[in-house]
């Protein structure tokens, strides 16, 4: 078998990321990890996309759904990956896969993506039992041609990541990823409505995103180890 065995494509995606204090992320983050900063400044990201051809060896079939992430940045050792605070698709098989198998918090949320030429409208609405409520209403397109971060810049740091940590019963799990690096574009945005980080006890700062877009990502991702 396969290193990576887990196959999808991921589609019209927007990286919309904020600084946030190291003081404000620790209590949420487990020990073993550290929270990985670019000159010092934590950041935070809600991440909208959409994903097809999604296949695991335990799934009967290729699915396709949106998913909405709620990310930051940690490291263990050398290692540098991505922490989730929460990951809303709309595909109950997933959902549940996922909390079994990596740990990761996914929620179950109805969710709905528009295109009209290059711009995306895309909601999402958790209606998971026994989780904290969740929406999310953005509009957003690209604004420049495709380029891939420099290296030591902070679109690197802030994109480039081929692992993501997860804790799944007391213990910390790695799971590593593999693409291409991405192919950005700068990137608006028009947030409607968002209240991603209530369930997390996190306030945004009062100012503008830090936008990119990606229009589409090839990716495999291994089954998650203990650190």
């Amino acid at each position: 078998m396969s290193r990576f065995p887990i196959q999808m494509k991921w589609h019209d995606l927007l990286f919309a990321h904020w600084p946030i204090g190291v003081s404000d992320l620790r209590p949420l983050i487990p020990e073993p990890l550290e929270i990985d900063t670019y000159d010092g400044q934590a950041w935070i990201a809600i991440v909208p996309f959409h994903m097809t051809g999604v296949k695991h060896p335990l799934f009967p079939k290729a699915m396709s759904f949106p998913e909405l992430n709620v990310r930051t940045y940690v490291k263990h050792h050398d290692k540098r990956g991505v922490w989730f605070f929460s990951l809303d698709a709309e595909s109950w098989l997933t959902v549940r896969g996922a909390r079994f198998t990596f740990g990761l918090p996914y929620f179950d949320a109805v969710m709905a993506v528009a295109h009209c030429e290059d711009a995306i409208g895309y909601s999402s609405t958790r209606y998971h039992r026994g989780a904290p409520h969740a929406k999310l209403e953005i509009g957003y397109r690209p604004t420049s041609e495709p380029f891939r971060a420099l290296a030591g810049s902070l679109e690197e740091f802030l994109t480039e990541r081929y692992c993501l940590f997860s804790q799944r019963r007391g213990r910390v799990l790695r799971g590593d990823i593999q693409h291409d690096p991405w192919p950005l574009q700068l990137a608006v945005a028009e947030i409607e409505h968002n209240s991603m980080l209530d369930a997390i006890g996190l306030q945004l700062p009062n100012i503008e995103p830090l936008l990119h877009f990606a229009k589409f990502l090839d990716v495999r991702a291994a089954n998650p180890v203990p650190i």
